[in-house]
């Protein structure tokens, strides 16, 4: 998996120092410091939940001390008023956490929530429901784990991993190879590793039989009409995985994955996202002895 500790650990500190950078001047001001409170997260919508554990990751990189018990796990559904979550410990340490933890728990679970949806559109087809590179900059991770915990899949996590040539690549490899790009994807295929998976963006369905003569392992079909599309797969005919991406949306999502294609890219999945109504409600405070 790609969120690793150590990038979950620099998210968090990134975040908290930009939240309380001199520290949380109203709980220190007003909450006694060894106050403690129980707090709740509490669902006031339903959805599915991701990001619980980097809620309590959260709490903890206040306060070590401070204990979280997660009553569900990521992946799984809640309904409006469910408890998620209880906090207990230093009142100031819990509320100076609160915003950054909840400000991740509720994008994380707004895009699984919104990625679950997408999923049961197509649950009667193969095809898959693929986030794409349209993320919030530094916050990849996060989503992409976000995509999985709604039951969705990844594309490639960054310009590093894989080859995805689109329109403006195809445009300058052509120049650079008199208009032949079958020729230019077998020069590129020649200097891969084996490992490494070559895709290949086109919007017209004459673009197809060369890029398949070029060598590639998919075809990402931008904007094609259904028609266009049910004409693709029957073209493509299994000789590469079938990507569609462009006018995706959950009016749209069954209709293409009914024409037989492999993938679906969604980019709405995290780029415009609503982040789930979830809550802290703090149930119980004690004064210091």
């Amino acid at each position: 998996m790609l969120l690793t500790p150590q990038l979950l650990d620099d998210v968090i500190s990134r975040a908290l120092a930009e939240d309380a950078p001199w520290g949380d001047i109203t709980s220190e001001l007003l909450i006694p410091a060894e106050a403690t409170i129980d707090a709740a997260l509490v669902a006031r919508e339903p959805g599915v939940l991701s990001g619980g554990a980097v809620f309590a990751a959260v709490m903890t990189a206040v306060d070590a001390a401070v204990v979280t018990e997660l009553l569900i796990g990521d992946g799984d559904r809640f309904s409006a008023g469910d408890v998620l979550a209880t906090v207990s410990g230093r009142a100031r340490s819990v509320l100076r956490a609160e915003r950054v933890a909840l400000n991740l728990v509720q994008r994380m679970s707004g895009i699984a929530t919104l990625t679950a949806d997408y999923v049961a559109q197509v649950a009667e087809t193969s095809a898959r429901i693929a986030d794409t590179r349209k993320t919030t900059p530094g916050l990849r991770a996060l989503e992409r784990q976000a995509v999985r915990d709604g039951g969705g899949h990844n594309h490639r996590f960054s310009l590093s991993d894989a080859v995805l040539a689109k329109d403006n690549h195809l445009a300058v490899l052509a120049a650079q190879h008199a208009g032949d790009v079958a020729a230019a994807l077998r020069a590129v295929r020649a200097q891969l590793s084996h490992t490494t998976h070559l895709e290949v963006e086109v919007d017209r369905i004459d673009q197809i039989e060369p890029v398949l003569a070029g060598g590639v392992d998919t075809i990402m079909l931008d904007n094609f009409s259904l028609d266009d599309l049910r004409d693709a797969v029957a073209l493509i005919a299994g000789r590469a995985t079938i990507d569609a991406s462009g006018g995706v949306n959950l009016d749209t999502v069954a209709g293409i994955a009914a024409t037989g294609v492999d993938i679906i890219s969604v980019g709405a999945l995290t780029h415009s996202v609503r982040a789930l109504d979830l809550g802290l409600d703090v149930a119980f405070t004690a004064a210091p002895a």
